[in-house]
């Protein structure tokens, strides 16, 4: 019974990584993750431009984890479904970015340049963009419709912060930004959702609208990063689920 067992499990773990690993996927994989933390690293400079230019300290984190967003969150969200063919891949990469993030507010080293003793929001945008492109990828089975809630965080979010700051140079959630935001993720919704093996680019549009309007309000730990992505995977979710039981209005 024993023996069997043995080799059953062995099995499994052999299915299991002939799915998971793949030569190229697994070059991708390093990439992304070198890319992105390069950027982070990268934005040590313009942290020491700004501070030279005389920006306060704190707007000048602020940029620069705006920064991070969109060109490292963003430009490989967009990425995964042009690469990725399961998703495990995307989950390793938004894991290793929220260890490499969440280690220096543990050890009490934060990386100054982009990081704040007063909020773990880069930690929850670094948890939030793995998990749910994971989750929607494997409920729904359609990267293209899992990297929309990431893409609104990242670029949606990340154009209202730069907007904010350069309006009133102060983390704010003045309705400015989300007008932008609006606009960002309006494009990203319709664009992404369009793309989807399942077209469902109106609910791409809603989403769209939730996400920014949440964006507006935090409680506690709980930040725009988790409420933009979570309500924005529930309506993509809805849309879905209506459109391929031929129930949606759209």
């Amino acid at each position: 019974m024993l023996k069997h067992l043995r080799k059953f499990l062995s099995a499994m773990s052999l299915e299991f990584m002939n799915y998971v690993f793949d030569v190229n996927q697994t070059i991708w994989l390093i990439v992304f993750s070198v890319y992105a933390a390069a950027i982070t690293i990268i934005t040590k400079k313009t942290y020491e431009i700004m501070i030279n230019r005389g920006i306060e300290k704190y707007v000048a984190v602020y940029y620069n984890r705006k920064i991070i967003h969109m060109a490292a969150g963003g430009v490989v969200v967009l990425l995964v479904p042009l690469v990725f063919t399961n998703p495990f891949y995307p989950l390793i990469i938004g894991a290793a970015l929220t260890l490499f993030t969440i280690i220096p507010h543990k050890t009490g080293n934060i990386r100054y340049w982009f990081q704040t003793d007063q909020n773990w929001n880069d930690v929850n945008f670094c948890f939030m963009w793995a998990v749910i492109v994971f989750i929607l990828w494997i409920i729904i089975g359609d990267p293209w419709i899992a990297v929309i809630p990431p893409a609104f965080m990242a670029f949606g979010d990340g154009i209202t912060g730069v907007v904010r700051n350069a309006l009133f140079k102060k983390r704010t959630k003045h309705y400015a930004g989300n007008l932008f935001m609006l606009i960002v993720c309006l494009a990203l919704g319709y664009f992404l959702g369009a793309q989807a093996s399942t077209p469902i680019p109106v609910w791409g549009v809603l989403s769209a609208f939730v996400a920014t309007f949440v964006e507006r309000y935090e409680f506690g730990p709980i930040d725009d990063n988790v409420l933009i992505t979570v309500f924005a995977s529930i309506v993509l979710y809805i849309g879905f689920y209506l459109t391929t039981n031929g129930m949606s209005p759209f």
